[in-house]
């Protein structure tokens, strides 16, 4: 078909300049609509122009006729329809090509942007919280047109144009518009259905092109895949309203809260089927009955957002929006947290807003620019990790971050979110040398940013989610983690206490005949655990890595080491902080924890090991009932030593005391029985062994006093009654009031 004479060009391009309609054939353009879809023209009617860059020729398919459009070059076609008005009607454009193909598609051009003005200046402002619901991939209908939604911010870039898929992953084909100066580019695209593979075509200011995938994608392609997929926010049908209400009214300072920490890839597989690993429906009713008969009441899941580095665990995050397709889609994670609140089970998920891998394709330099990281590696980069900090100092980044937050507890119903490595997020110098790092605007090594940003995060979690929490994973001395923000903390509600983790494992690891030595190192967290809202943990870093498993840790031969490992998980259980144990430690697994493959749980039914999961049980059953452990917690009062000072015996013994009940906890800490050892207690009469970690039932000896003892008039540790005791070995008694 030949080209239109200079007059009839003029007239099907008027009001376009010509430098707009070169930068769109040249693949430059920054407004494609200014160009494409319907235009009102000098005679009253509407010009429809399309663009296709392989087309040879093009027809408008409109109210049951074919209208041939005139090609102007380069792909570029335009018709006129004499006498029609805004708003356009519904037509599409079938494109022919030389091969004697043909495309036929409803015009993307045609339709308005699916942003609004208020979302623009919100995102600017940093102030879109739930800006997952205006950027990605929505599928919607338009005018009556079912399509997707498209939209992503790359303010720095020359041209934003969506490729997938549906075509051919051409960034020819789908120039996007930018929404003036907010950065953020746009287009609706009929046709394309849920599943749809796709990814963002950037030109720098440079020229250079880079794809990358969406930063707000809700679901990607398993690796060595990276593209994003059409998903939308799901629509999924929850069950759990009984416990979202009651989640509303509940006080977890006053509460307990023992939390199993859990990688999925790893906790249970498959290997009768080529060691696969199982879904998060597979997963959900093995998981349940494993928590419930352990007395765990949350769950904390390494982190599920989608990665592409296995022995990252999930913690270098390329998809921050999208559940890893590896146990399935995002409906089927919904369908493990359902069910998991549904049995009376909270969900902690690990949360990654302290730094990004480099992989090319995600948010690395994601315009051509340092667009979610800094400029200047000093700021911006974590030698040790290979990773990119986030410039918390920029709105459109702290809203992404904050938006990423919202959108987990919204979408999915997590209860809480442990932020991982926030000491690295305080601090400038973190693992850097002299010289390596820039000091803040007061000449200091505080991030000030990151500071404000994490002051942020915790005032948003609290006042649109309540009974929604945050535990900080912070190793540093730093004040004030867990004191509300307007009483000047950075407002998280727990803290994980990694000096009690640290002390009490080096303590563990000591032979029983040098523990005398290192006696402060049980008794010394006690000076500082109400200065915080703590959690102890005994997590997966203790146990990867070369550090060997718990039970690796532990001295002497098989016997010795499961009565040390009952003893430390007492002592855990009992001592004031809420709890946090990482899977396989209940059975007291051999080997160090492998990321890539199944726990050991043949070894759980061996006789020794099955003792230790037996007392693993009812230690935490024990602990859900005993209000003493847990009901004020929080309160120095709490809490009561007897005798912390008797290093050379290597005994400890404290008491518990909440709502009117009392405990006592009475610990040997070598393997030699203590006979007619005498413990003063705050109440007279008969007192009842709850629970003795040697009983042979745990693959204990069985020393212990006959389950039940009487007081006796004996002045002691300050008290006008004591009990002489019977100490097993490596053993633990916990004891009440009859």
């Amino acid at each position: 078909m030949s080209q239109p004479e200079g007059r009839e060009r003029a007239a099907l391009l008027e009001g376009v300049g010509a430098e707009l309609v070169e930068a769109l054939l040249a693949g430059d353009c920054a407004d494609p609509h200014a160009v494409l879809g319907a235009h009102a023209d000098d005679r009253g009617g509407l010009c429809l122009r399309a663009h296709h860059p392989d087309a040879q020729a093009a027809s408008l398919l409109l109210e049951g006729r074919e209208v041939p459009m005139t090609p102007l070059g380069g792909g570029l076609f335009a018709a006129c329809l004499p006498g029609r008005g805004f708003p356009a009607p519904i037509y599409e454009v079938r494109f022919s090509f030389a091969d004697g193909q043909s495309l036929r598609r409803v015009d993307p051009y045609r339709f308005p942007p699916t942003l609004g003005d208020l979302d623009l200046y919100l995102a600017g402002e940093g102030r879109h919280l739930r800006l997952y619901e205006k950027l990605g991939a929505h599928p919607r209908e338009v005018d009556g047109v079912a399509g997707v939604s498209f939209s992503v911010w790359a303010p720095n870039a020359r041209r934003v144009s969506l490729v997938g898929q549906f075509n051919g992953w051409d960034g020819r084909q789908l120039p996007m518009r930018r929404m003036g100066a907010s950065g953020i580019w746009e287009l609706f695209v009929p046709g394309v259905e849920r599943g749809a593979l796709y990814k963002f075509e950037v030109k720098t200011a440079e020229g250079h092109l880079r794809v990358k995938t969406d930063p707000f994608a809700f679901a990607m392609e398993l690796r060595p895949g990276t593209a994003s997929v059409v998903q939308g926010l799901g629509d999924y049908a929850w069950g759990d309203a009984g416990w979202m209400e009651a989640r509303r009214q509940r006080d977890l300072r006053r509460n307990p809260m023992a939390i199993y920490e859990v990688h999925l890839g790893s906790w249970m597989r498959a290997p009768d089927q080529g060691n696969r690993w199982l879904g998060y429906r597979e997963l959900a009713p093995r998981l349940v009955d494993h928590l419930r008969s352990h007395g765990f009441n949350f769950v904390e899941l390494l982190p599920v957002a989608e990665y592409a580095y296995d022995p990252s665990w999930g913690y270098q995050v390329t998809g921050y929006y999208a559940p890893t397709c590896r146990f399935g889609g995002p409906d089927d994670l919904r369908f493990l947290i359902d069910s998991l609140h549904q049995a009376g089970i909270g969900v902690v998920m690990d949360w990654v807003p302290g730094h990004f891998p480099k992989d090319d394709w995600a948010l690395r330099r994601f315009d051509g620019t340092a667009l979610y990281e800094h400029e200047d590696p000093r700021l911006g980069e974590h030698m040790d990790w290979g990773t990119l900090i986030f410039n918390y100092g920029r709105h459109e980044v702290r809203n992404f971050l904050l938006s990423n937050a919202l959108y987990w507890l919204d979408r999915f119903h997590i209860d809480g979110l442990r932020v991982d490595a926030v000491a690295s997020m305080l601090y400038l110098d973190y693992s850097r040398k002299p010289g390596e790092w820039l000091p803040n605007k007061f000449g200091g090594r505080e991030n000030l940013a990151a500071i404000d940003f994490l002051r942020e995060f915790n005032r948003e979690v609290y006042a649109n989610f309540p009974g929604a929490f945050t535990v900080a994973e912070e190793s540093t001395a730093f004040a004030g983690v867990t004191r509300p923000v307007h009483l000047g903390g950075l407002g998280f509600g727990f803290k994980w206490d990694m000096g009690w983790m640290n002390d009490s494992l080096r303590y563990f690891r000591k032979d029983p005949v040098h523990r005398k030595f290192h006696h402060n190192d049980l008794t010394f967290g006690l000076l500082y655990a109400y200065t915080e809202t703590f959690i102890l943990p005994l997590s997966h870093d203790e146990v990867a890595q070369g550090k060997g498993s718990l039970y690796d840790k532990m001295p002497g031969d098989h016997w010795q080491r499961l009565a040390n490992l009952r003893l430390l998980l007492a002592y855990q259980f009992t001592h004031p902080g809420k709890k946090l144990l990482f899977m396989g430690a209940e059975f007291g697994q051999g080997r160090e924890w492998n990321f890539d493959r199944s726990l050991d749980w043949h070894e759980a039914a061996e006789p020794e090991r099955s003792g230790l999961q037996r007392f693993a049980r009812d230690l935490g059953q024990l602990y859900q009932r005993e209000r003493a452990l847990w009901a004020r917690e929080c309160d120095p009062e709490g809490f009561f030593w007897i005798d912390c000072n008797d290093s050379d015996t290597g005994v400890l013994s404290f008491g518990r005391w909440g709502d009117g009940e009392e405990l006592v906890v009475v610990m040997n800490v070598t393997p030699v029985v203590r006979r007619n050892y005498r413990v003063g207690v705050p109440r007279p009469g008969r007192w009842r062994e709850l629970l003795n970690s040697d009983a042979s039932a745990y693959g204990g000896s069985n020393v212990g006093n006959g389950g039940q003892i009487e007081t006796q008039w004996a002045r002691c540790h300050g008290h006008l009654q004591s009990l002489e005791l019977t100490l097993p070995p490596l053993g633990a008694l916990i004891l009440k009031p009859a």
